[in-house]
This record gives C-alpha cells, sequence and structure tokens, in this order.
C-alpha cells in the first residue's frame, strides 16, 4: 500500500511539493494520502522524475553489495520494490529469468531430483527458492516497470520462460514490448517429465523500439548449451545463456539488469562483457551466494560455481 507520506519518504521528496505534484497529473488521492494500486507505478513514476536517480536514505536502504569500481550492485529485495526504485530510462539490457510459480503449482510437484520438497518451499533449509506469484496481474506489474526502466527506443530484454509460462504470461509481453523473437534454449541432455521428457526452455526477445539492432546477423535462435547438474542453487543458469544475450545486445559500459538475480549468472556474464550490472532477488541465500561468487570473480577471474563451459558443439 502506497501514500504520498511514503513515497515522498522513499524518495527523500517534500510531502506537499509532492502531493500538488501528484494531484495535478490526474491521480486521485484519498484519505490519508492513499493511493490505489491501479496508480501506484504511476505515482512512483512521477517521484523518480522529481527526485532523478533514486539514492536510498540510510534508514531504508536493503542489504547491498557494490563492487569498489560501484559497477556491479546488487540488492536483498522484492523484484518490483527494487524496480520502482530505478530511474525512469536507465536501463540497457534486462537479461533475467523470473521464478515461476506456475508450473509447479499446476504440477503439484513432490520430491524433485534436483530441487527437493516442493511443499518445504520457503524454509530456511529448503532446496527450493522463494518464487515469484506469476498472476497476470503482478505480471502486468511487473513488465510495466521494466518498460519504464528501460532506455527507450533502443532498450533490449530477454525473459526465460518454462512451457507453461510461455503459455499463461507469453502473451502479455506484446501489450508492452515489441517482441522480435522466440529463442529455444536446448540443454542437450534429457531433464525429467512424464509427457516427453523436457529439454528445453524459451526466451523471448523484445525490444522497447525499433532503433537498436542486434550486434550481428550470425545468432541462431537456437542455443545449446548444457543445463548445470548438481549446482549450488537451485536452477542455476549456465552463464554462456546470458553471455549469449549479452553478445547479441550489449557493448562496453553498458547497464544490464536482472531483477531476479538467483545465483548470479547474468551479474558474471556482464562482467565478462565489460558492463555495468544492477541487481537483486528477495532470497537471502541467492543474494549471499550471488555477493560471494561475484566478489571472487572480481578478485580472481574464477567463476567458482560454473568452471568449465556448458556449450555444445555436437551435431544435433
Amino acid at each position: 500500500m502506497y501514500t504520498i507520506s511514503k513515497i515522498a519518504k522513499q524518495f527523500s521528496l517534500k510531502e506537499p511539493e509532492l502531493r500538488q505534484y501528484i494531484t495535478e497529473s490526474g491521480i486521485p488521492v484519498g484519505k490519508s494520502g492513499f493511493i490505489s494500486q491501479k496508480y501506484e507505478q504511476m505515482a512512483l513514476s512521477l517521484a523518480t522524475d522529481i527526485a532523478g536517480p533514486v539514492k536510498l536514505k540510510p534508514e531504508t536502504r536493503v542489504e547491498a553489495f557494490l563492487s569498489s569500481d560501484m559497477k556491479i550492485k546488487i540488492f536483498k529485495d522484492d523484484v518490483l520494490s527494487f524496480l520502482s526504485k530505478l530511474p525512469n530510462n536507465s536501463i540497457d539490457i534486462i537479461a533475467t529469468d523470473p521464478a515461476y510459480s506456475g508450473m509447479n503449482n499446476k504440477l503439484m510437484l513432490g520430491k524433485g531430483r534436483i530441487v527437493g520438497s516442493y511443499s518445504s518451499k520457503g524454509d530456511s533449509d529448503s532446496k527450493w527458492f522463494t518464487e515469484f506469484v506469476d498472476s497476470e496481474d503482478n505480471y502486468n506489474r511487473f513488465l510495466t516497470e521494466c518498460v519504464r526502466v528501460l532506455k527507450k527506443d533502443t532498450g533490449h530484454i530477454y525473459i526465460m520462460f518454462d512451457s507453461y509460462s510461455l503459455l499463461s504470461l507469453g502473451p502479455l509481453l506484446r501489450k508492452y514490448l515489441d517482441v522480435k523473437n522466440i529463442i529455444t534454449w536446448d540443454k542437450v541432455n534429457l531433464g525429467m517429465g512424464y509427457y516427453f521428457r523436457r529439454r528445453h526452455e524459451y526466451i523471448v526477445f523484445s525490444t522497447s523500439g525499433n532503433n537498436r539492432k542486434l550486434n550481428s546477423q550470425k545468432f541462431p535462435d537456437v542455443w545449446r548449451i548444457k543445463r548445470i547438474h548438481n549446482a549450488k542453487y537451485p536452477t542455476q543458469k549456465p552463464t554462456e545463456i546470458f553471455q549469449t544475450m549479452l553478445d547479441a545486445s550489449a557493448r562496453p559500459d553498458m547497464v544490464v539488469c536482472d531483477p531476479f538475480l538467483g545465483s548470479g549468472s547474468c551479474a558474471i556474464a556482464a562482467l565478462k562483457a565489460g558492463c555495468k550490472f544492477v541487481g537483486t532477488d528477495i532470497s537471502q541465500k541467492a543474494f549471499d551466494i550471488s555477493k560471494n561468487r561475484i566478489q571472487h570473480y572480481i578478485e580472481n577471474g574464477v567463476d567458482i560455481l560454473q568452471r568449465l563451459s556448458g556449450v555444445d558443439n555436437g551435431d544435433a
């Protein structure tokens, strides 16, 4: 729930000036400065415009890790809260793998070979991570924020999907972004599944406009990259997935964002590409693993969670 007072405090603004700006912009303000959920993102965007680049005050700062050169920044925060604090038009590339709940809830998984007991998700000792409740409302809010923070006309965004979430949520992307292609990640080795065993996931590539092309036309729409087995973090993605995204879209010093940080694979790919990076995860385990992984790579040039390349050059 957002109020004028809460937003003013978050962005270090004077409450009377913010109230005037919001009401003059046509946003309804209720009793005690209450702003309905329908207008929350619009009000936050207006506050961002006034405040400029957001710097959280010490009393509201979430747990964070910043590299010494300030090019890498990760936070322990909820995805929507995190995105709401980023300035408009501040991100060149979003590359992310949301922790969808839909597939797992639909299948009502019990004990999985890789991720353990689904019923214990959220427990401190569980192998399951905290998921993003992928309702249509949540996803609309997520995409609204992605569009706001992406650079207008030049932003690129890669969002990963399993087969269930692609069918249930994928169509919403076309309301917000210019969908260019669906990429298939071929994991090479078979996974689990009762009705045909799973060997692939999808990546939807979209843009915030038509003015920036890929760096090259050499990239196919099927990527053969082996899955990570016995990973320290559940569903850890190979760094090469994100490296391929950045090879296609990034240039040095561009700002890359992953709002579902997980094990930090996207951050490592950003470091290798010479990009700046900002990311978040609500899970303390994910934050700690990513922090240690990033810090070790910066200091030693070694990826402690993936020492071998997952790229498969064999014939299909």
